[in-house]
């Protein structure tokens, strides 16, 4: 589903479904502390359950208007005094605000996690994955803060590490749910609700400025974002907490009196259209509209939701719509008070919120109309076009079947939840399982079931189910026995019935992670508050998506039952259907074709068929967590990672939590090879070999994984990443589990030929993204003996044999040098234990020569340098340019102060514009990048773009008053001051010191005192001497597909495809394994160009390792 997201990413926190025993008081720990409720303006609503680990105090409330509101009070960690005051604004800088929101600022949509189906090892290092927490109980986009989009890229090993910590600042926020999405557009303008999310954030009548709201959010630490659904639109931001009330009073006047100018329409049009276009190379987006679109006529699930300048600007003129005033129609009638939900929380009392919320939101009008109902158009698929298959060119080289049903809406079932229930079977991966079946003939990599909770899977009309598979190539050649061994499974629970143990298992499970859950992002967390309050009750606001409270076999059966071979769709996805899909699909051009069930099959799977006696129901847990005692220390406490223990084959850093106080804990290695680096042969081996173990650890670690104890294995740059982390006392279990299977590796033939064919799907699948293959193109230049993607895509083509990697794996064990990290619930004796069974049963010898952990970089001259290669996606309109300023050494804190005060204006200046202060292998410098579409502008033209801002930004920071500057240095170092909101942002921040061996865990503290003492003049110097002459200046282009970039017409290539059928083989799947380099134009006459890399930098000096540590 279409998402404003202002901030892109790659996921979000976290909340996987919680569940807990029967309700009420049984939730709630008599022995727990009942937290500060802050006095007699802070008494919380008794009737809404919350975990007794969430310290924060609820109260609910009407208003006159009909709008309901949530307000959470969250006075943990205050001690009687509001926090710092930011200094007062200067009538100067108001002034600069309202100018600077006169500016445009675009949008963005981004994809789904379903897009990680097979790309499980896609990630660039280890290092760029600092939030473990990605699996969300609700996709419903990928939607990310401020800080995030500093870290998005990060270079190498280190990262972005600086920036990761800018969204630990506790903030207050606010979100708005309206009961109205996608399905009311009218049928003349589809995209017009999503269309009006933007336009709502033009400017009011009380705020003119057509983007002052932003300009505000951005200039006190603050964000906004906005998705709409099916049936539901949210909105929601966050900021500093003493901004709170006038930002929430500037918000709310998009749902009071919103300007919505007429002039912007042209803009915010092109702006949902990036959105489209960016979502066009989503295969899951396209898998959606596709399924959509075999809906009823006119039901609302075939509708095009997301909306694009064909629907919203040229078809409209040419029928004489006026799109402006149906906008207006369309949120009198819509954007009503008695629709809405809402959820704020900040650090004030909840009499003060209340006051707030009342004064504010009293304002809103209401229309008094029935909100609109599309429960009567129940079944939308019961149709003859639905139980038949579909073979679909995907757009990534993968092969995958999705199976899906059609049921009856199930959100009325919450209780129960049945469909989380058949989904936990589905998707289990032990012994008995279908996974585990597939995964022995060599037939599948990973399953995926269930319903992700989304509008578009559930809502009013019906509820999804699907299990989704992918396949490897002879899995894809099975197919039908892949389904029919599914269908076995679906049996066999139909026959045996829901089972109470099961059930209690989930339960029980879930109801541990809810009692001792970890605080989350206050945006987040709203925002998920004000959706769940249009859904359940009001004693269930907290509760309703997370727990599982009443086992009921009647209803799980009535699902269940429904989940039969001659009600299901089947979906196949491959690159081999390419020349046999004939259809197209309207809006996402998908090319498909649609066929009957094979009659073999069709006519088993009518009838009776046996049983598979080798799939059964998951044993008993062990990894169930009962011990849930908080530790006494052996050991002084300290406010950082201590080492305790150092050797020649390792060291262990440890760290007591003593302040979050909940019963879990985090453990990391990072076995370091000087084997890895040698070759790209060598990288695809250490790929292959961290696939094949994950794949053989699969089963046996399954139960811990869904006892709530995550582990992560990552094929590090220079060594092998071990992550674990959950409830201690099982633990050591899964760590050890981990090490013996590392220990005693084993790789069969057919494994290693299957996984050997996934890897190449996997590096063409990361180099056809614009944003990967920029960054695999501008690392290979600066860091020295890098190997790129493309490289080790290359040396897997070469061929590589089972023995090898035998080879290979035992070089690695031979020689290692382990450090890990251990924090939370362990004490130091028992931490040492896990170094020492690493050490112990590896067996390692200690390292003949040290490894670094860091790349050399390359000096770049003292000029501008262009590489520009074309996208390797073909067809892809998106194009990705980055303008990158090396400089060494510089003053970190100057780094962080130039990237937030250049934020407020680029961010709105271009649409999808990403600022960065890079640490390239210890090498400082900052970039922007951009993202367009070939369809709209060259490439060459976006950097003259960025150039003309830098210039403008330049002389701008040059003119900023001495008490902007103040105001600037001292939001800045609020955001770092901060305190952490769950234990695992200060393990990723101690990780990041480790793994890079810097070891300054108090770099904050320093940065903050660095930043105390920074004048203006340091900071406009250190800006004008990156631009002055002399700067060592790095363009990276990835041109896509387009007009603007002088291919043809999209309109030319269905005639293309005709001729491909005809004989002429124009695969749409292009060569991953070089570059097409392109020569500059008279745009950027003046930068040389780079069209051969390894020449280009075996004439540079390199700078020597380097380490930022003071």
């Amino acid at each position: 589903m279409p998402q404003t997201n202002k901030f892109k990413s790659a996921a979000a926190s976290s909340a996987a479904q919680s569940a807990g025993p029967d309700r009420g008081e049984a939730l709630r720990d008599p022995n727990a502390p009942p937290g500060d409720s802050g006095g007699d303006d802070n008494q919380g609503d008794p009737q809404i359950i919350k975990s007794p680990s969430d310290p924060k105090q609820y109260r609910y409330i009407e208003l006159s208007n009909g709008l309901r509101a949530l307000l959470i009070s969250d006075l943990s960690g205050l001690d009687g005094k509001a926090e710092d005051e930011d200094d007062e604004d200067s009538e100067e800088e108001e002034e600069e605000e309202e100018a600077v929101g006169e500016e445009e600022e675009g949008d963005s949509g981004e994809g789904t996690d379903e897009e990680s189906l097979e790309e499980g090892d896609s990630q660039d290092s280890d290092f760029e994955e600092l939030d473990e927490d990605n699996d969300r109980k609700k996709k419903k986009g990928s939607e990310k803060q401020v800080c995030d989009l500093l870290s998005r890229d990060s270079d190498s090993d280190t990262g972005c590490f600086f920036f990761v910590l800018l969204n630990l600042y506790i903030k207050s926020a606010a979100a708005l749910c309206i009961g109205v999405g996608s399905f009311s557009d009218p049928n003349d303008l589809p995209g017009l609700a999503h269309f009006l999310e933007h336009m709502v954030f033009m400017g009011s009548e009380k705020y003119p400025s057509e983007n002052g709201f932003d300009a505000f959010l951005k200039k006190h630490g603050g964000s906004d974002n906005a998705s709409t659904d099916c049936e539901r639109t949210i909105f929601q931001f966050d900021v500093q907490r003493k901004r709170f009330k006038e930002a929430l009073d500037r918000w709310a006047q998009f749902f009071i009196c919103p300007l919505m100018i007429e002039d912007a329409i042209d803009r915010e049009v092109e702006a949902v259209d990036s959105e489209y276009q960016l979502a066009k190379p989503s295969d899951s987006h396209r898998k959606e509209m596709l399924f959509g679109s075999l809906a009823k006529p006119n039901h609302p699930m075939s509708k095009f939701c997301w909306g694009n300048a064909q629907t919203l600007k040229t078809e409209p003129k040419e029928k004489n719509i006026n799109v402006y005033k149906r906008l207006r129609e369309f949120w009198k009638r819509y954007y009503s008070a008695h629709y809405m939900t809402l959820a704020v929380q900040s650090k004030e009392s909840l009499d003060t919120l209340e006051e707030w919320v009342g004064e504010i939101f009293s304002q809103v009008p209401s229309n008094g109309q029935p909100k609109p109902d599309f429960s009567e158009q129940l079944s939308p698929f019961e149709t003859p076009a639905f139980n038949k298959l579909y073979r679909v060119v995907p757009v990534r080289k993968v092969h995958a079947l999705t199976i899906t049903w059609a049921l009856p809406p199930q959100e009325k079932h919450y209780r129960v939840k049945p469909l989380h229930y058949i989904a936990w079977l589905i998707g289990h991966e032990g012994t008995g399982s279908i996974l585990s079946m597939l995964r022995r003939k060599c037939w599948a990599l990973a399953l995926f079931g269930g319903n992700s909770e989304t509008g578009f899977d559930q809502n009013t009309t019906y509820s999804i189910f699907s299990i989704s598979i992918t396949l490897t190539d002879e899995g894809f050649q099975n197919f039908y026995e892949v389904a029919h061994l599914v269908f076995q499974y679906l049996k066999m629970l139909q026959t045996l019935g829901p089972q109470q143990r099961i059930y209690e298992e989930i339960q029980k499970i879930e109801a541990n992670e809810f009692h001792y859950q970890e605080q989350t992002d206050p945006i987040e967390y709203v925002e998920d508050i004000c959706e769940n309050m249009q859904l359940f009750p009001k004693e269930d606001f907290l509760t309703g998506d997370q727990l599982m409270f009443d086992f009921k076999p009647e209803v799980i059966s009535a699902a269940l039952n429904l989940l039969t071979p001659e009600k299901a769709n089947l979906l196949l996805l491959s690159p081999e259907h390419e020349g046999q899909c004939p259809l197209r699909e309207k809006w996402f051009g998908t090319q498909y074709s649609v066929e009957d069930i094979q009659q073999h099959w069709r006519e088993l799977w009518a009838g009776y068929f046996d049983l598979n006696q080798s799939l059964h129901l998951p044993a008993e847990n062990k990894f169930i967590a009962t011990d849930f005692a908080l530790k006494t220390s052996d050991c002084p406490d300290t406010e950082y990672p201590v080492r305790i223990m150092n050797n020649d084959r390792g060291c262990l850093w440890y760290k007591k939590d003593n302040k979050f106080k909940i019963p879990k804990a985090y453990v990391r290695f990072h076995l370091i090879s000087p084997v890895v680096q040698k070759s790209p042969k060598n990288l695809v081996l250490f790929d292959l070999f961290v696939n094949i173990l994950v794949h053989n650890l699969a089963e046996p670690a399954y139960e811990a994984d869904v006892a709530q104890l995550e582990y992560k294995l990552v094929a590090g740059e220079h060594g092998l990443v071990i992550k674990v982390k959950g409830f201690n006392h099982k633990l050591p279990l899964l760590f050890n589990l981990i090490v013996d299977y590392l220990a005693d590796f084993s790789a069969a033939p057919d494994v290693f030929s299957m996984f050997a064919e996934q890897l190449k799907k996997t590096y063409f699948n990361i180099l056809i993204k614009p944003e990967k293959l920029g960054k695999d193109v501008r690392l290979l230049i600066l860091e020295h003996s890098r190997w790129s993607t493309i490289q080790k895509c290359q040396g897997l083509l070469d061929g590589l044999s089972v023995d090898e990697l035998m080879e290979f794996v035992g070089s690695f064990k031979s020689e290692l040098y382990a450090e890990g990290l251990v924090q939370g619930n362990f004490t130091s004796a028992e931490s040492m234990g896990f170094l020492q069974y690493v050490t112990n049963k590896l067996q390692f010898k200690k390292l003949s020569v040290e490894v670094p952990v860091l790349f050399r970089v390359v000096e770049l001259p003292q000029k501008h340098h262009l590489c520009k290669v074309k996208s390797l996606n073909k067809g892809d309109a998106n194009s990705e340019v980055t303008v990158y300023y090396q400089r060494v050494p510089i003053w970190a804190a100057i780094h962080k102060l130039f990237l937030s005060t250049c934020v407020l204006s680029l961010w709105l200046l271009l649409y999808h514009v990403y600022p960065t202060c890079r640490n390239t292998s210890g090498v400082l410098g900052f970039s922007v990048t951009v993202e367009t579409q070939a369809t709209k502008f060259n490439t060459e033209l976006v950097e003259t773009k960025i150039e003309e801002f830098l210039v403008n930004f330049g002389e701008k920071m040059n003119s900023l008053s001495d008490e902007a500057f103040k105001t600037q240095v001292t939001a800045l170092v609020k955001l770092k001051g901060c305190e952490d909101t769950h234990l695992g942002e200060e393990v990723d921040r101690n990780w990041t010191e480790v793994v890079t061996q810097q070891y300054v865990f108090d770099r904050l503290s320093r940065e903050i005192d660095a930043l105390k003492l920074m004048t203006k003049a340091e900071l406009v110097n250190w800006f004008m001497e990156h631009r002055g002459e002399g700067n060592r200046k790095l363009s990276v282009h990835v041109v896509g597909y387009g007009v603007e970039e002088n291919d043809p017409p999209s309109e030319e290539q269905p005639a293309a495809r005709e001729e491909e059928e005809e004989g002429s083989k124009m695969s749409l799947y292009g060569e991953v394994s070089k570059l097409t380099f392109l020569p500059a134009s008279t745009l950027l006459a003046s930068a040389t160009t780079i069209t051969d890399i390894r020449a280009f930098i075996s004439t540079l000096n390199l700078y020597p390792y380097h380490k930022i540590l003071k």
